[in-house]
């Protein structure tokens, strides 16, 4: 009997061992609770702010409380256009923002916002497939990684767009009108209005307005009517240009900082994956519907004009962005290997897209034919 009880307790002390060596790490991992501090560069009345503040919503809800997100606005711990900086040293978890904004470091940066032209004529759903099934998601962690070398994981979770030409102190009808204009506009679009002749200011969208009021520029786009509406830019000028062909299919990003991400469980690091994929999806629905509105709202209650882009602008303005881009590119091989990347996704699926499109483009105008 003595013998027994000893194996008894011998086997009881193992198992204890187990326990603490294995198997309570496991479930202390499972139920530990992880939050993250993620800034935008965006003010809080900004609509654009309520991307992030659903996003964290939802990952909140998918991970049954294990992973919070606290959204921050710009300002609130460092500047707008400083998140990447500060995600990468860790003063913050994350980044809620546009690539572009970061031209300074590199100007591919540009490109995974969305660049001139499309790029090459996609769209939104075209753009997300680049990222997603034609390299572009991993040429995005190549230029933060390895290329500018910083601690960031990024993912598109923001498409905002197609944007407007934007909003004037006074009507414009053409290229000629836009010589000596000061237009506030972000990346390399404004390189190339720069090019045409306009005057460049970079403005974070808190700003703008008192800009504005001030004479400081004479022009600016922000992005479509449910954003410049929230930033009160219709109560400063009336006269509203639409589309642009700067930003067609802009697309910002969650930025994380890798040391963070790192740390995330597996089934952590999927949720926000699948989150940010979810949210790219839902706000572009949310967004049509909300400018749709917002729009009418502009002509019936602001008394906005709204006029579409003066045609010549179109072709000017891609013929000055392929120069600059094809002498960027000559210069920098990751800025040629993000272009050459887009363009042969393009190359395939724009011609489809535009062929099976046709029957919503003659439904659209049938339906809804535009006024001579």
């Amino acid at each position: 009997m003595k013998r027994r009880v000893s194996l008894h307790a011998l086997l009881a002390v193992l198992v204890s061992m187990l326990v603490i060596a294995g198997l309570q790490p496991v479930a202390v991992a499972q139920t530990k609770t992880w939050k993250l501090r993620i800034q935008g560069s965006w003010p809080t009345g900004a609509y654009v702010f309520r991307n992030l503040r659903i996003f964290a919503e939802q990952v909140e809800k998918m991970s049954g409380g294990r992973l919070v997100i606290e959204p921050l606005p710009a300002g609130a711990i460092v500047g707008a256009f400083e998140v990447l900086d500060a995600a990468h040293r860790g003063v913050i978890d994350g980044g809620h923002t546009c690539s572009y904004y970061f031209i300074g470091k590199h100007k591919a940066a540009t490109l995974f916002t969305g660049a001139p032209g499309g790029p090459f004529g996609m769209d939104f759903l075209d753009f997300f497939g680049w990222m997603y099934y034609g390299g572009g998601w991993e040429l995005l962690q190549e230029l933060y990684q390895k290329v500018i070398g910083l601690n960031i994981v990024a993912f598109p979770m923001i498409p905002s767009g197609p944007q407007a030409m934007g909003w004037f102190k006074k009507p414009i009808s053409g290229v000629a009108d836009l010589k000596g204009l000061k237009y506030r506009v972000p990346g390399i679009a404004g390189d190339v209005y720069k090019e045409m002749g306009m005057s460049i200011v970079v403005l974070p969208g808190a700003e703008i307005v008192p800009a504005a009021e001030r004479g400081v520029i004479d022009a600016t786009e922000w992005a479509v009517p449910a954003e410049d509406v929230s930033l009160g830019i219709h109560d400063i000028w009336k006269t509203f240009y639409t589309p642009g062909m700067h930003e067609p299919t802009t697309t910002c990003e969650l930025q994380l900082s890798k040391a963070v991400w790192d740390q995330l469980p597996a089934d952590l690091q999927q949720i926000l994956k699948t989150a940010t994929a979810a949210m790219y999806m839902h706000w572009w629905a949310l967004l049509t519907k909300a400018s749709a509105e917002t729009l009418k709202e502009m002509v019936e209650k602001h008394g906005v004009k709204v006029y579409k882009t003066p045609r010549d602008i179109y072709p000017e303005f891609l013929k000055v962005w392929d120069r600059l881009a094809a002498q960027e590119a000559a210069k920098d091989p990751f800025f040629k290997k993000v272009l050459d990347s887009q363009r042969q996704y393009a190359a395939l699926v724009v011609p489809y897209r535009r062929l099976w499109n046709d029957a919503l483009r003659f439904a659209a105008d049938y339906y809804w034919p535009e006024e001579k």
